[in-house]
């Protein structure tokens, strides 16, 4: 009866000695935890599960691109055959095509860097066949036709 007594006893100390040794590595992890956070340029730490839903995500890591030019950057060139499309970054770059009625083969590099609809958000880039410089009312001319049919767009889905 005795040795059952101490039996529990020393079980009891041992649970005890182990819990206590449960909150030296919490803080362990929470201390990596945050100079891991450090490390990645995180400023602070999600403490709820509400905050995954904040919008507190670094702007200068995040990449927005306006969804008005895009749309209506793929509708203006539609004639020239997508070589790569990269919406995460903004660029379209196309291959060489002839405009409808027209005699000159074209390539055109599309870069839209703002979420805003402005002309400054898109930068549209002109080659012709063999290397030959476009000039620079063509590239202006279409880069026209891009923001206007944007503006067209973002028109026809308000009234939605």
């Amino acid at each position: 009866m005795i040795s059952q007594r101490v039996a529990r006893m020393a079980l009891a100390a041992g649970l005890v000695a182990l819990l206590s040794s449960c909150g030296g590595g919490k803080e362990a992890a929470d201390a990596q935890r945050a100079a891991l956070a450090k490390a990645s340029g995180e400023d602070q730490q999600r403490s709820t599960i509400w905050d995954l839903f904040s919008n507190a995500d670094n702007p200068n890591t995040t990449v927005e691109v306006n969804r008005y030019i895009w749309q209506a950057s793929l509708e203006v060139l539609n004639f020239l055959p997508i070589e790569s499309v990269d919406p995460f970054t903004g660029v379209i770059v196309t291959g060489y095509g002839r405009p409808p009625g027209g005699g000159r083969a074209y390539r055109a590099t599309v870069y839209v860097q703002d979420p805003a609809l402005d002309a400054r958000s898109l930068k549209v880039a002109l080659q012709g066949q063999g290397g030959a410089a476009v000039a620079p009312e063509t590239a202006r001319a279409v880069e026209d036709a891009i923001l206007t049919r944007a503006r067209q767009i973002r028109i026809r889905d308000s009234k939605l």
